[in-house]
């Protein structure tokens, strides 16, 4: 196996499955819930670059630098996508990163769930050293999902990268970089499992 083989990952509450055009309409619909590309912090996918999007990142998996799922949930409809990018093999690091989810799964089991898929995948079948996310320094919402799964932040990269958004002005991204390490995966792990077995309200 290696880190851009094609992978299925199922749970209790969701699905990782290998992304394809076939989850087009279905992303279409989940990116309208909450018209999540209007978040200028961010860079989703409007309805109409579904598609190019899609394309966009079996480009990368066939390069080598991404692995892309659509996120099904228990009715095997997609409502999300997430990847393996950055990939760099020969340091056994990855990126946990370009994830979204349409609004009425956000801050449920479901994104726990993936994310405990994610990490397992990374640490005990590709034997990775260390698994990034990375976020804009304004989404509060993602730093603390990525706090909450016991990734430490490394730093801030400031003025990173330029953010482009059609329905803002361009700006500088501060970028903060978090990571778990192979030795805390355990701790992390067993956090996760105890977070996916507390009752929901």
């Amino acid at each position: 196996m290696t880190f851009t083989t094609d992978t299925h990952l199922s749970g209790q509450h969701a699905s990782l499955v290998p992304l394809t055009q076939d989850h087009h309409d279905d992303l279409v619909e989940a990116v309208k819930d909450g018209e999540l590309w209007r978040l200028w912090y961010t860079a989703i996918p409007a309805p109409e670059a579904m598609a190019a999007e899609i394309e966009r990142r079996q480009g990368l998996q066939k390069a080598g630098s991404m692995l892309p799922f659509a996120v099904l949930d228990t009715g095997g409809r997609a409502v999300g996508m997430t990847t393996f990018m950055n990939i760099d093999a020969g340091n056994r690091r990855v990126e946990i990163g370009s994830t979204w989810y349409r609004r009425a799964v956000q801050r449920s089991p479901l994104n726990t769930e993936c994310k405990r898929m994610l990490l397992t995948h990374a640490f005990e079948r590709l034997g990775c050293i260390a698994v990034e996310f990375r976020t804009h320094f304004f989404n509060h919402a993602s730093r603390e999902g990525i706090e909450r799964l016991g990734a430490k932040l490394d730093g801030v990269l400031r003025s990173h990268q330029l953010n482009r958004h059609p329905d803002a002005p361009d700006t500088l991204r501060d970028t903060c970089v978090y990571s778990i390490v192979a030795s805390e995966w355990p701790t992390v792990r067993a956090h996760l499992d105890h977070q996916l077995r507390k009752p929901r309200p």
